[in-house]
């Protein structure tokens, strides 16, 4: 790839356990701040449903995502991103999500 930006936050997500992955997904789904060609309501649907079978401190409480770091970095860095590119790092997350 020769887009840099678009290369690191996919090492970052290549990174992350699936956990982070949902959590960036839901992240992505829910901003409006991210111009993805997705819908984004069933996508959140999806992941929201998928996070709160693995994860029982999301299913159980009220999750604030600022105090995941990672998370924030990451969706700091999508929202500098074109469209173009934001939508590059969405396929590459959705993708890797499924694969699992």
């Amino acid at each position: 790839m020769e887009n840099e930006k678009v290369k690191y936050l996919i090492d970052m997500i290549n990174d992350m356990d699936l956990t982070n992955k949902l959590r960036l997904a839901i992240c992505m789904s829910d901003s409006s701040y991210t111009n993805i060609k997705y819908d984004k309501p069933e996508m959140y649907a999806i992941f929201d449903t998928m996070l709160k079978e693995i994860d029982k401190e999301y299913r159980t409480t009220f999750i604030n995502f600022a105090k995941y770091h990672f998370i924030m970095f990451a969706m700091a860095k999508i929202m500098e991103m074109t469209k173009e590119e934001q939508n590059q790092v969405a396929l590459y997350l959705f993708n890797s999500i499924s694969v699992i």
